[in-house]
């Protein structure tokens, strides 16, 4: 009986110690699978992941600058000129030769039109366009959010088209200006502004993003009331990001938030009674530029320039090459010079023909008037022109317009 006793404690104590041992073996090895993860608490992973890929550097920028944006709304008072008989018979020459003495109708109008703004500092200087606010009587500016303030035009520079108006207050939110001069083809480029005036409707910009599509691009469009009769656009940033009618004088601002150009203008085939719409062809003017600008208009400095040099030119063609003896194959030829003029003082002769002008190639009448245009009187120009085969500098200064 006691043996049986003994043995029964030895296998006893083996198959416990079999049974501790697997335990142990079990516990210590990975388990056969992985419990999934409750469906709420993969939506909110999911979630998660998701918004944090919305947030991104352009939105950040949208929501940064977005508060410094303003809506322009001008009344502009404009002189009408009326034909008592119409376009209709004044077109036809036989009537307008008989009737060209006859009195003309002048009535004063006003002329509703908006337009897009910066704020650029707290006490509420904002920068927009000339031609937005340059010539308005009355200019209503509203901020995000709907508050409502009279401007006044501190400066405008009509050949630029830069304007700077201020309005009332303080504490205002505004925006960094960048360096244009840094700007790279290819770059983001987020416009803002108030396209078709949709500011109205909820006292928000519109944010539109694409990119610098180019830089360095002159321009240049006939305006009546800009001495010489053209703005002239130089250096402009063209982008791919949507501008339409409204967006004039909004910012153009790169991936770090900072202003590069401010939206001027658009070449567009999309047009209708309400404006122009965007086809990804827009230009900004440089802020390097606009900085110059606005810097005088604080100052209460104008820009004169009511100047002239006294020449005409003319295309080069192949009667003028003869004549010249020129070997150029594209360009601008001197045709005449007003005596006692600033052309005259600087020695430059008919069929001369111009090449370059304060080291800008002349090839066209666009870059003429780029070169020229873009002075103010009192400025000295330097003119290379090609006579008799030999290059010549002339400086040339620029003068008042005699009355």
């Amino acid at each position: 009986m006691q043996r049986y006793l003994v043995l029964f404690v030895v296998v006893a104590s083996l198959v416990l110690g079999i049974a501790a041992s697997c335990n142990a073996r079990r516990s210590s090895e990975a388990p056969l699978y992985v419990e999934a993860p409750s469906g709420q608490s993969q939506a909110a992973a999911a979630n998660a992941a998701i918004s944090a890929t919305r947030k991104t550097v352009i939105t950040e920028v949208a929501a940064r600058c977005s508060p410094a944006i303003v809506g322009i709304n001008v009344i502009e008072e404009r002189e009408v000129v009326a034909n008592p008989f119409g376009d209709m018979f004044m077109d036809d020459p036989f009537f307008r030769y008989f009737f060209r003495g006859f009195p003309e109708f002048r009535q004063r109008q006003q002329i509703r039109s908006l337009g897009s703004g910066f704020l650029i500092s707290p006490d509420g200087y904002i920068i927009t366009n000339d031609h937005v606010a340059g010539r308005a009587t009355k200019i209503i500016v509203t901020t995000v959010g709907g508050k409502k303030y009279d401007a006044e035009i501190i400066g405008s520079d009509p050949v630029t088209d830069v304007a700077l108006l201020k309005i009332k207050g303080e504490n205002f939110p505004y925006l960094r200006l960048g360096n244009s001069d840094d700007v790279a083809v290819g770059e983001w480029a987020i416009a803002f502004g108030n396209p078709f005036g949709l500011f109205d409707r909820n006292a928000k910009p519109t944010v539109t993003l694409g990119v610098v599509s180019n830089v360095g691009v002159n321009l240049v469009e006939p305006a009546e009331y800009v001495p010489n009769g053209k703005r002239i656009y130089r250096g402009m940033i063209q982008t791919d990001a949507a501008i339409s009618s409204g967006n004039s004088g909004g910012p153009l601002v790169n991936a770090e938030g900072n202003v590069i150009g401010v939206n001027t203008i658009i070449f567009s085939t999309a047009t209708s009674y309400q404006g122009a719409g965007s086809i990804g062809i827009g230009f900004a003017i440089p802020i390097n530029r606009v900085k110059r600008i606005v810097s005088l208009l604080r100052e209460g400095k104008q820009l004169d320039r009511n100047f002239y040099t006294g020449l005409t030119v003319d295309f080069l063609n192949d009667n003028y090459r003869r004549i010249s003896k020129t070997t150029q194959d594209e360009g601008i030829i001197v045709t005449q010079v007003l005596r006692g003029s600033p052309a005259e003082k600087a020695g430059i002769e008919p069929y001369d023909v111009i090449v370059e002008i304060d080291g800008m190639p002349i090839h066209s009448r666009d870059d003429l008037d780029v070169a020229i245009n873009d002075g103010v009187v009192g400025q000295r120009l330097q003119i290379v022109v090609e006579r008799d085969g030999k290059r010549l500098t002339k400086s040339l200064v620029l003068e008042r317009r005699p009355r």
